[in-house]
């Protein structure tokens, strides 16, 4: 059976890359791409083969392209570098495409369109899943840096390799080998042995490829945050014609990306989670033409006449005709005066493969009472001795699915803690111990190192404080739930009601979890970011500065 990772392009397929690159025969062996590279070219064969080498474990073969078979993965589309050293072989007789001229196929021809995406997500999971190497992240396991940097390249899909300094003898020899000390930690090493030396989230991703500078010119919508309700606008945007630039602070997915399975998402009767749904959605809305630049944080958004600015973290302007903003809310912290000192060593706000390690075997805890909290709770029950689940309140159903209630009740390694509260931290460079009091005044020492709090929300709305209407937490009025009294300060609502998604200034919208009155679901996400668009092609029209798309 053949691989659905390697797939064959029909006749007529090839033909029709023919068409938007060039035919090139390769009379030596030669290289096509290699580790670090950027916008490096797709290439479909026509006779031969390319071999794809992997240059950080002994030049072992991962894959022989064969002919009408095809090279390259997602970060083709991502602008990403390369991961793998390619070699055609001696006579292969190649169609070369440059990689953003790939992207005008993709959105043109639905069949070879199908064939390559499925392919290259098929090629990420086996890279991500089963292949060991990328590009090296040294640091102590108990580190908070190191923490956060891992943290953003397993939301981000970066291929990487942790090692351990305190229990990995590699470690040792590389650290030798670059002349680097214990004050340079973390340190990455990157495929082409680059070595950046305590890097910052930005250091990062641009040694990864993530970073991708931003056009500068006026974009027809500019979404800000990448979860589920900001790309589902995005993928509509770009889909329907409009020129679309997507920006986030840290990766794809949002709250939802830290969903280890998510079951009552319609269309997945077995689960999906958060990371694989954020991962498509990624790239779907690559493939109609969305820009998206991660890290990017928004500060500040002027309007001027009929022109949105933002000015994001790092100084960078932005400009469009309109903006949605879907930045979403984050898990509050517990009010303990030590937490910080524990965040990224022992209190942690989502729970992955990334945790797996240090929860084997080990007590858990888990603090909240939403859909969130129990997906994390059964995720880490395969993996920890025991999972406790710490609530104020004394009805675990009360904003919870009742799937998940009985769920969390049904397995026997999970502890529901009711009318309970953590009210002391313990440890000295990592968690150690946590200190459980119920509302009767009775405290408990439990050996917990590993605290997940997915308690309260507050909202990402700081950027827009000063220039749209927001209730007394934060969230965004939108729509009728705007105040009267607020509306006469906006010329545009003289004339007309601000539409349902429309905040207190016309052309910016706001969906997802930072609105006032959302619901707080995933796909009450993905449908207010799909809704929106019909409202922001009327707010163009209504200005004059629509876009010729089609609804």
């Amino acid at each position: 059976m053949k691989d659905p990772r390697f797939p064959e392009l029909a006749k007529e397929q090839l033909e029709i890359l023919q068409e938007y690159g060039t035919v090139e025969i390769r009379e030596g062996r030669s290289l096509v791409f290699e580790p670090g590279q950027m916008d490096y070219d797709f290439y479909a064969i026509l006779e031969g083969e390319i071999t794809v080498e992997d240059p950080s474990n002994n030049n072992q073969i991962i894959v022989r392209h064969q002919k009408r078979e095809f090279s390259g993965d997602n970060s083709m589309l991502s602008n990403r570098a390369a991961i793998f050293n390619g070699f055609a072989e001696p006579g292969t007789k190649l169609i070369r495409i440059k990689s953003n001229v790939l992207k005008e196929v993709i959105s043109k021809h639905s069949d070879i369109s199908d064939v390559l995406l499925n392919a290259f997500l098929l090629r990420q999971e086996k890279v991500l899943g089963e292949i060991k190497g990328g590009i090296k992240l040294i640091a102590s396991e108990t580190s908070k840096k190191a923490y956060a940097i891992r943290d953003f390249m397993e939301k981000n899909h970066i291929w990487y390799n942790f090692i351990d300094v305190k229990n990995n003898s590699e470690a040792k020899e590389l650290l030798s080998h670059f002349n680097i000390s214990a004050k340079d930690l973390p340190v990455l090493i990157t495929e082409r042995n680059t070595v950046c030396k305590n890097p910052s989230i930005e250091d990062v991703a641009k040694n990864t490829g993530v970073f991708s500078e931003i056009d500068d010119k006026i974009f027809d919508v500019l979404v800000v945050g990448a979860g589920p309700a900001g790309l589902a606008a995005s993928v509509y945007a770009a889909s329907e014609g409009l020129s679309c630039i997507t920006i986030d602070c840290n990766a794809p997915g949002g709250q939802a990306g830290k969903s280890s399975k998510i079951e009552n998402y319609l269309g997945f009767p077995t689960g999906i989670s958060g990371y694989d749904l954020a991962n498509k959605a990624y790239l779907q809305a690559q493939k109609f033409g969305c820009q998206i630049s991660i890290p990017n944080k928004a500060k500040k958004l002027i309007k001027r006449d009929n022109l949105f600015i933002l000015e994001t973290a790092k100084g960078k302007k932005i400009y469009a005709k309109s903006v949605i903003s879907a930045t979403g809310a984050s898990y509050s912290r517990l009010p303990l005066q030590n937490i910080e000192t524990f965040e990224g060593c022992g209190i942690y706000y989502s729970a992955t493969g990334m945790n797996i390690s240090s929860c084997q075997n080990q007590i858990v805890g888990i603090v909240g009472g939403g859909n969130s909290a129990g997906q994390a709770a059964m995720f880490l029950s395969n993996y920890a001795k025991e999972v406790k689940v710490i609530l104020r309140g004394n009805d675990l159903g009360a904003k919870m699915s009742d799937y998940l209630v009985q769920r969390l009740e049904a397995k026997k390694n999970i502890t529901i803690h009711l009318n309970t509260q953590v009210s002391a931290l313990h440890g000295k460079e990592y968690l150690q111990q946590i200190t459980l009091k119920n509302t009767a005044g009775d405290e408990d020492i439990f050996p917990i190192g590993n605290l997940f709090l997915f308690i309260g929300a507050k909202p990402e709305t700081d950027w827009l404080r000063d220039l749209v209407v927001t209730d007394q937490r934060g969230f965004i009025c939108t729509g009728s739930a705007i105040p009267l009294d607020d509306l006469p300060k906006e010329e545009s609502y003289k004339t007309r009601a601000p539409q349902f998604f429309e905040t207190s200034i016309a052309g910016c919208f706001a969906v997802g979890d930072s609105r006032n009155g959302s619901v707080k679901r995933v796909a009450g996400a993905v449908g207010e970011g799909s809704v929106v668009m019909s409202q922001v092609h009327q707010y163009l029209t209504s200005v004059g500065i629509a876009h010729l798309a089609k609804m």
